[in-house]
């Protein structure tokens, strides 16, 4: 396992469509090196997601894993280290939810982003076994979150206003024990 360096916003690498995991790469030792290497990376990092194009890698490949008991978002639900190659979202409750969102790409800035409240994830684990998963809440917030960065999408493109645009440090401050704003 090595850790990877995390491209950042402006890498144009970000904004690529990445590609289909074809079926001959799954199972594969490379497919399950970069695997390893993006937990490896996203644990280093302190993330709880982590999409390939983020490491450079443009292939429909990410993983996340949080716990229940995470210091970061107590009592926000819980995903053990997971494995979505070729994921397809469905969406099953259009309504939408709130949260603060941050990414490893965009370093040291959080963001109110609007997201549907509850989704199904079809995709193919690290076996080449088709998996699926509903999640609502924060866990379908992280999901949809990870997810976008296989289409070049990061979450600052879905911020409704940008004034919730803050630092890490402000967020702390002003607004980590604070409801969700909502300006006029």
């Amino acid at each position: 396992m090595a850790r990877r360096p995390v491209l950042k916003i402006g890498d144009p690498r970000l904004r690529q469509v990445a590609r289909d995991v074809e079926p001959d790469e799954v199972g594969s030792l490379a497919l399950r090196r970069l695997v390893d290497d993006m937990i490896e990376t996203m644990r280093a990092e302190d993330g709880i997601g982590l999409a390939a194009p983020q490491i450079g890698e443009p292939l429909k490949l990410a993983v996340v894993e949080f716990e229940e008991e995470s210091p970061r978002y107590p009592g926000m639900g819980s995903v053990s280290a997971t494995v979505f190659i070729n994921p397809a979202v469905t969406i099953l409750d259009q309504a939408e939810q709130a949260f603060w969102e941050g990414c490893l790409s965009v370093p040291e800035l959080r963001g109110v982003v609007h997201r549907p409240r509850a989704i199904r994830v079809d995709y193919l684990d690290v076996n080449g076994t088709p998996c699926a998963i509903e999640a609502d809440g924060f866990v379908a917030t992280v999901l949809q979150h990870e997810l976008d960065h296989l289409q070049g999408v990061l979450y600052v493109d879905r911020m409704r206003d940008m004034r919730t645009l803050t630092t890490l440090d402000e967020y702390r401050r002003f607004w980590a024990d604070q409801p969700v704003p909502e300006f006029e």
